[in-house]
Formats: C-alpha cells, sequence, structure tokens
C-alpha cells in the first residue's frame, strides 16, 4: 500500500498548531485555491466522530468524498479516514510533536489505495503524489510560517 508522508516544522508550539486545526473555519484555509473542492458538509470537528463531506472533482467526474474523523488525542494527534470516495482507502494521521519551547513539527502521514489497485498505482501513482505534493505544500504554508519542510512519498 502507497505512504505519502510530509512534515514541517513550525515555529510554534504543537498546542498552538494543534488548535489552529480545531478552529471551524480551517478545512476551508486548507483547500488549495483553484483546486476543484466543496465543503459540503462538517460536523464535530476533528474529535471523535466528526465527519465531513466533500464534493470533488469536476463535472462529469464529480464525486462526495467522506470522512470520518478517529483517534483524537488533544494537543498531539486527529486521523480522518475515507469512508466514500475516490480512493479504495484512505487513512490520515495528523501529528503534532514538540521541537523545544517555540516549534513543533506538523507530521501528514496517509496510507492510501487506489482504485483498481497496483494497476492504478503504475499509470496514476505519480499524479497522485505530484497532487499531494502540491496540496500539502498550500496546507503547511498557510497553517502557520515555516522555515523547513520536507516530504517523503513511498
Amino acid at each position: 500500500m502507497p505512504v505519502y508522508e510530509r512534515r514541517i516544522l513550525i515555529p510554534a508550539p504543537a498546542a498552538q498548531v494543534f488548535a489552529w486545526h480545531e478552529r471551524p473555519e480551517c478545512l476551508r484555509k486548507l483547500i488549495p485555491p483553484g483546486d476543484p473542492v466543496r465543503v459540503l458538509e462538517a460536523e464535530g470537528g476533528i474529535r471523535n466522530g466528526g465527519r465531513v463531506v466533500l464534493l470533488v472533482g469536476v463535472f462529469p467526474f464529480r464525486m462526495k468524498w467522506v470522512a470520518l474523523h478517529r483517534d483524537y488525542i488533544p494537543g498531539r494527534q486527529f486521523r480522518d479516514e475515507q469512508i466514500q470516495g475516490p480512493f479504495r482507502r484512505w487513512v490520515h494521521t495528523h501529528s503534532f510533536v514538540d521541537d523545544g519551547p517555540n516549534a513543533s513539527w506538523l507530521i501528514d502521514h496517509i496510507e492510501y489505495d487506489l482504485p483498481f489497485g497496483p494497476l492504478a498505482e503504475l499509470l496514476a501513482g505519480w499524479f497522485v503524489r505530484r497532487k499531494l505534493d502540491r496540496m500539502f505544500a498550500w496546507r503547511h504554508e498557510v497553517t502557520l510560517p515555516s522555515p523547513l519542510n520536507t516530504s517523503h512519498a513511498g
């Protein structure tokens, strides 16, 4: 199963970065401009049981993407897991780890499977990784100012 991970060192404590992600308007700010993504519903925030419904893609290839939040640990982590959408499997873990008193790592770890399995990975894996790189570059740029940004796709 493909794994994508991107981490960024942010000049703020983990608790502050986590609190930024808990704000109701956060999800909309994290969607890159021009991306064909619209938030249809967002209930319960990032806490366990929170639910997000997105409309992704362009006509005639639009589809709903429904994700549930789970594994909420205040100030440290939360996960969103796709229950309906474009992937066969998608589990996104957001982790927040202090690096001294005034900095922290924001780590996005995604385990995913494309529809149609290995054939899709062979034909479209590069496209998915490029899209994830662009999306997380934007997300990390708008989260808080950050001097260090690293990524790894495997």
